[in-house]
């Protein structure tokens, strides 16, 4: 039997089991130690110096960078300790603009949080904010720089749990940023819109683009009839907003309350997930009997989509082509919807309610703008929903229970789960198991759900095996990705979510940190499952009146391809033009035009040994270098002055010689 390690917190005996650091052990006896830069889910930075502690025989530490150790005599709570930390606060102040009413990030911001904790009364530092410029080019996220706290938790998240790097540090010292690459609009480079930063950063450095001002219009506008779609994982996480824990189903309670500030119509995204997984199996056996792209990716997720046509395009014909539930709602909503109010279309107003900042960039793409309109028209998180009910005056708690309008908001299980990992996943196994299997009773499959990044299982159906890959991250699904690009894949089907737990840890959702909330989101929504009458999404007959009304009687028609399938581009990174010095007007143009799969195997390498190479050589001022992405061969195109070169430094510098 193993002895119990302990040590000693403020005087009491605390056992040491898997924790991590000393700050785990302290939230674990109870006390909650302030700290900007540790996430439980991330890599240990010890940037913010907030999380003192003093331990005996040692002096002051950071908690969150100290492993725990028998017999430590630990104090968290001296007048030392208060003493730093307030110091700390208050230099973080003086350098923090002081907007912080009109701040997205007001009422939950941490920065306010931990100076009314520490007893920050006044400010004795000077008063000296940057004055960087505010990037509001991306459709889901807007960025503040001079907010920033420098904490690293979205340089950590975009690397570590998303694999990507959009944000990065830059400069040292006082001038330390975090900034995007090359300085670039967040429009403008690799970042594919989960938000994850967003839901990590403490201040309102990074925060949602919102929505509401536009929606609030067109909900009070007599002239337009305003039609919402509310995902799965909303009605399990909004509560907590109010005051209540995250579990709750709140479905009817928000369409009492959307009802009450004006909206006419509130149905349910469930309804086309129900439609999804007939549309994703019916390609799934295509592809069987056609011998079609394996192995098949699943599209649910704009995150992921985004990801995929920027660093592994050559995948693309793998990813299924059916829209998300939220595109198929659009497409829905502009076929149903005249016909049911007697309005044209562009009296229609398409509201979508998602846990989810990707979304909103989804429904900007080319793909579901027709003649000008967009299919969507404003796309609401879970926080805007929140926020823009509370500014109405309506506390959700106290709603009276109304049900969602019909036909579009039927649903069974099978829908409700598409919010959690594994959910997409399950749900096609309910499908599949009757319709290719011939077993009618199978609705559980709880081998696809769990917290790995990466989890496998396998399901036999009419003799064959058929093997199973559930991924949520996308540094995950880049490792599977890789996979199959390298010819080693073995998984027939790959459900991919971007967000840590799926769309129950969507960035649009209230701010959690760790899985403990977003545990207790995804139990709520197996919960509600349990409830429905119908689980399976064959048994939505509503789902069928609306394929044999508007898309021809069924998933296999042409209607139903061109209404609730998409297309994809391989998109690149980023573009940028690198004026290493001040070039003349007849510098040489270097274009090194890069892949997202040559890019992860290294091949970055080359831009720094290029730029190297020129400098060596004296060629800045003649020698324009812009770097492109998007080329899908093995290796980066090269060129200089328009003709190709190899892909080697050296050879580059003899290029531009022989040019000069």
């Amino acid at each position: 039997m193993t002895e119990k390690k302990t040590l000693f917190i403020d005087g009491k005996e605390v056992e040491i089991e898997n924790e991590r650091n000393i700050l785990e052990l302290c939230r674990k006896a109870g006390i909650d130690i302030p700290t900007f830069c540790y996430q439980p889910e991330l890599s240990i930075y010890g940037a913010c110096r907030l999380c003192l502690v003093e331990i005996e025989g040692r002096g002051i530490l950071s908690s969150c960078s100290t492993p725990p150790e028998a017999g430590l005599k630990i104090k968290t709570n001296t007048d030392e300790i208060r003493k730093l930390r307030r110091m700390t606060m208050e230099l973080l102040l003086a350098s923090h603009p002081q907007d912080c009413l009109k701040c997205g990030k007001s009422t939950h911001c941490k920065l306010q949080e931990i100076a009314r904790k520490v007893g920050v009364k006044e400010i004795r530092y000077k008063h000296s904010v940057k004055d960087l410029p505010v990037d509001d080019s991306s459709y889901s996220l807007i960025r503040d720089p001079a907010k920033c706290i420098l904490c690293g938790n979205c340089v950590r998240m975009c690397a570590e749990v998303q694999g990507i790097g959009a944000v990065n540090f830059a400069n040292r010292g006082s001038n330390s940023v975090v900034i995007t690459a090359f300085g670039k609009d967040m429009a403008k480079t690799e970042c594919v819109n989960c938000g994850q930063c967003a839901a990590v950063c403490p201040t309102g450095a990074l925060q949602i683009k919102s929505e509401i001002d536009e929606t609030m219009k067109d909900i009070n506008n007599p002239e337009k009839i305003t039609v919402v779609q509310m995902a799965p994982a909303v009605r399990v996480a909004i509560a907590e907003e109010f005051g209540l824990p995250p579990g709750i189903d709140s479905t009817k309670k928000i369409v009492a309350a959307l009802k009450k500030i004006g909206v006419d119509y509130v149905y349910d995204t469930n309804f086309t997930a129900d439609m999804t997984i007939v549309e994703e199996a019916t390609e799934f056996v295509h592809r069987l009997q056609n011998g079609g792209t394996f192995p098949m990716f699943t599209s649910c997720c704009p995150a992921w989509i985004k990801y995929a046509e920027t660093y592994y395009p050559s995948l693309l014909n793998n990813i299924s082509s059916c829209r998300s539930p939220q595109g198929m709602f659009g497409a829905v909503v502009r076929k149903a919807m005249p016909g049911l109010t007697g309005k044209d279309n562009k009296d229609i107003v398409s509201i979508s309610i998602m846990p989810c900042t990707a979304k909103k960039f989804e429904a900007r793409r080319d793909q579901f703008i027709h003649d000008g309109k967009a299919e969507i028209d404003h796309v609401l998180t879970t926080q805007e929903l929140a926020e823009m009910l509370k500014s109405a005056g309506i506390n959700l708690v106290e709603m009276d229970d109304v049900d969602l309008d019909m036909p579009l908001g039927m649903y069974t299980g099978a829908g409700v789960i598409f919010g959690v990992t594994g959910g997409v996943m399950e749900a096609v196994l309910r499908f599949a198991a009757e319709k290719i299997g011939g077993i009618k009773n199978a609705i559980e499959f709880k081998n696809v759900r769990g917290e790995e990044g990466i989890r496998e299982a396998e399901v036999e159906l009419n003799g064959r095996t058929f093997k199973l890959a559930v991924v949520h991250g996308l540094a995950n699904a880049g490792k599977v990705a890789q996979e199959v690009v390298d010819g080693t894949c073995k998984y027939d089907l790959i459900e991919v979510m971007a967000c840590p737990m799926g769309c129950v840890g969507g960035a649009g959702q209230p701010v959690s940190e760790g899985l403990v909330k977003k545990k207790l989101r995804a139990q709520g929504l197996y919960n509600a499952d349990e409830h429905c009458a119908l689980r399976k999404s064959q048994e939505n007959t509503a789902v069928y009146e609306v394929y044999e009304k508007y898309f021809e009687g069924g998933p296999a028609t042409h209607a139903a391809h061109e209404n609730l399938h998409t297309t994809y581009v391989a998109r690149p990174k980023t573009d940028l033009e690198l004026d290493m010095n001040r070039t003349a007007k007849d510098a040489v143009r270097v274009e090194l035009n890069l892949s997202g799969e040559n890019m992860r195997k290294g091949v970055e390498n080359l831009m720094g040994d290029v730029f190297a190479k020129i400098r060596e050589n004296g060629l800045q001022q003649q020698t324009k270098v812009v770097v492109t992405f998007g080329h899908t061969g093995d290796d980066p195109m090269v060129t200089v002055a328009g003709k190709t070169v190899e892909p080697e430094a050296d050879k580059v510098v003899e290029a531009i010689k022989a040019v000069k």
